[in-house]
Order: structure tokens, then sequence, then C-alpha cells
């Protein structure tokens, strides 16, 4: 259980960060992170780990209580799935913010450290993007999102 809960960032979502990061002007970063699939490898350990303990879950979805997820969550495998899900939200959240700050021409330099605040604490990166997004924005942007769009059946 912990080397999948320990691939589940390296493997499954390190690298999608680290080229918004280190080469956020990379065309193929644009590329790359223009598909909505780019945050999804993630899922694929929270199928593996999810479904197994689909009738222990979906109770607890349906009819959450916190006595209920206390009891789910001592199993091993339901706090890698939970993990799993957690680091592929961070990871689409963190996609969205690289796309708009590259549409709005936001400076890589200060998106690199919202963007790593975002993989470790991404409530408290969200809403500080929101927040500088307005002021950073150039009235004409850098790299329009529309000309580096990947279509649908590309990837």
């Amino acid at each position: 259980m912990s080397t999948a809960f320990t691939l589940i960032f390296l493997v499954g979502a390190a690298p999608f960060w680290t080229l918004m990061i280190v080469a956020p002007t990379w065309r193929w970063t644009r590329r790359i992170m223009s598909s909505p699939w780019s945050a999804t490898l993630p899922l694929v350990f929270w199928y593996i780990f999810a479904l197994p303990r689909m009738l222990d879950l979906l109770p607890r979805v349906l009819k959450p209580t916190l006595a209920g997820w206390q009891a789910l969550l001592t199993d091993p495998g339901a706090l890698v799935f939970t993990w799993a899900q957690i680091i592929a939200w961070d990871l689409f959240v963190g996609r969205w913010m690289y796309l708009d700050s590259r549409e709005r021409g936001i400076h890589p330099g200060i998106m690199a450290p919202l963007l790593v605040l975002t993989i470790m604490l991404s409530p408290i990166a969200v809403p500080l993007y929101l927040v500088v997004r307005g002021p950073l924005t150039r009235t004409t942007p850098a790299e329009p999102v529309a000309e580096a769009a990947v279509p649908v059946g590309a990837l």
C-alpha cells in the first residue's frame, strides 16, 4: 500500500506538475496540459483500490457520516484511493490555473510558487490565485488558449 500511495503522486502527477512549473512556456507543456486527460492518471489508482471496496464505499457516499468515513479510512486501501482522488483533483485544479494564467499572460515566475502551493495546499492556493489573477492579467493575452488546443481525438 505504501508503494501505491507514493506512486500516485510520483507517476500520476509529478511529471505534469514539473512541466507546468519548470517548463511553463514550452509548447509541449501547453499541448499536454490542454488535454483534460492529463489530470486522470491518478484515477487509475482510484479504480484499482476503490472498485474492490465499492460495497463499503457506496453507503459512505450515499449517506455520509463522520463515523462511517472514520471506519472506512482505517483500511489502508481506502486511504490510497482517497489520496488518489485528492491528487487527481489538485492536478485538475492546477491544470486549470496553469491554462488560465497562460491565457491571461501571467508571468510564470508568479505562477510557479502558486502551483507549488496548489500541490501542497490547494484550498489556500486557489483563492490566492483568484485574488491575484485579476490585477496581473495582461490586457492582451500572451498565448491564447484556442491556438494551442488539442483536438478531442488527438490524445
